[in-house]
C-alpha cells in the first residue's frame, strides 16, 4: 500500500517531469508523448490529466506549441529545462537522504 501510493505520487501526480523529459528528445506531438510516456516509464497517464498537464506546462512557459495546427507538436523552454532540472535536483537530494550507508 505505502509503495503504490509513492509511486503514483511519483507518476500520475507528477506528470509534468515525465512529459518535460520527453520532450528534451525534440518536439513532439501530444499524442507521441503520451506514448513515450507510456513506453520509457511503463504508466500510461489517463487522457484528462495528460492534456491539462499539457495545458499548465503550457501557461507556466515550460513548453510551446511550435503552431497553430490542431496537431501541433510541443517543445520544451529553457524556463522548462530549468524547472526539469531542479525537479531532477530535488529527487537526488531526497534519493540520497533515504538511502542507508
Amino acid at each position: 500500500m505505502a509503495y503504490e501510493h509513492l509511486k503514483d505520487s511519483l507518476t500520475r501526480n507528477n506528470l509534468w517531469i515525465y512529459v518535460l523529459s520527453t520532450l528534451e528528445d525534440g518536439p513532439a506531438s501530444p499524442g507521441e508523448i503520451k506514448r513515450k510516456v507510456k513506453a520509457r516509464h511503463n504508466f500510461s497517464p489517463a487522457a484528462i490529466t495528460f492534456y491539462s498537464v499539457l495545458y499548465k506546462l503550457r501557461k507556466e512557459g515550460l513548453v510551446q506549441r511550435k503552431s497553430d495546427e490542431f496537431r501541433s507538436a510541443y517543445d520544451i523552454t529553457a524556463a522548462g529545462r530549468a524547472e526539469l532540472s531542479r525537479a531532477g535536483e530535488l529527487l537526488e537530494r531526497v534519493r540520497k537522504s533515504v538511502a542507508r550507508a
